[in-house]
């Protein structure tokens, strides 16, 4: 209202200005007016807008990609996949408040969206709210019961939990929906591990590494073999994951992975083995993980 009120002096002022240089003009003279867009162009406009934004999200953008999709919001605030991308954006910018009331208004638009449910699942998760993230993932599995993301933040919240073979079930119909969804995998792993099936789970983090060379598995895995005497394969696994990921050196960043107890202590073990003194120290000096806490 201030802006307007503050143009339309302006305009009045310069056309004050005018009449003064040309002399009052003719009745049929043309008056200079402001455009003001349709409806229709306005949300045409938010189109372009909100797609920006969403690519921004893709490209690591989220700070530009939240005052994108704000400003597509306000152009069309009835079309959920814009505050949904704003949710988006505003989680990767750590505004998990804002993030939840978008969410919010985007399922009050769309309460048959399954995507809407996931999402704020995650920022349960996020808030370290499993019991609420396990209602809202199951609320939305009802929507699209073939999700295998879904089923994978499931078995994480069951994790958070505290119960195993739940979250080793969740895990396991990830990748029954897509085998070679690695993080899945990875994760049966974990829960297998701490649940005292410690062959089994490095025959799967086996798999995982031919699907993925990710440091996660790798150093899982080498702690496992550490304890099984296999010294010489678990310091090579273990030097090459310190390398690929130094924040694994770290047991906050391991619990933030939500390692259990018994994987970290094998890990402790392993990494306080003198033929890894370097890459420990290495690690140790190139996380990143402590810094952004």
């Amino acid at each position: 209202m201030l802006r307007r009120i503050g143009f339309r002096r302006t305009l009045a002022a310069a056309l004050v200005v005018l009449g003064g240089w040309f002399g009052t003009p003719a009745a049929n003279a043309l008056i200079p007016y402001v455009y003001l867009p349709t409806e229709k162009e306005l949300k045409g406009s938010s189109i372009g807008i909100g797609r920006t934004a969403a690519q921004l999200l893709q490209l690591g953008q989220a700070k530009e990609a939240a005052r994108r999709a704000a400003l597509a919001v306000r152009l069309n605030p009835n079309d959920e996949r814009f505050w949904s991308i704003l949710a988006e954006a505003q989680l990767r910018n750590n505004n998990l408040k804002d993030a939840s009331r978008s969410l919010a208004r985007a399922k009050q638009l769309n309460p048959e969206k399954a995507g809407l449910w996931f999402a704020e699942a995650a920022i349960a998760l996020r808030a370290e709210r499993p019991n609420n993230a396990v209602l809202l993932i199951s609320r939305g599995l009802q929507l699209d019961p073939n999700n295998a993301a879904a089923y994978f933040d499931l078995g994480n919240a069951r994790i958070m939990q505290g119960v195993l073979p739940l979250a080793l079930k969740s895990f396991e119909k990830a990748t029954a929906l897509k085998p070679e969804f690695w993080e899945a995998l990875n994760n049966q792993a974990l829960v297998l591990y701490e649940m005292g099936q410690r062959q089994e789970a490095v025959r799967r983090w086996r798999r995982v590494l031919k699907l993925e060379p990710n440091a996660e598995p790798m150093l899982a895995l080498a702690a496992a073999l550490h304890q099984q005497g296999e010294q010489t394969e678990a310091i090579q696994l273990a030097s090459r994951a310190l390398a690929q990921n130094p924040n694994y050196v770290l047991p906050l960043h391991q619990t933030e992975q939500l390692w259990g107890v018994r994987i970290r202590e094998a890990t402790a073990q392993l990494l306080s083995e003198t033929e890894l003194t370097n890459s420990v120290e290495r690690a140790q000096a190139n996380a990143t993980w402590k810094n952004r806490h």
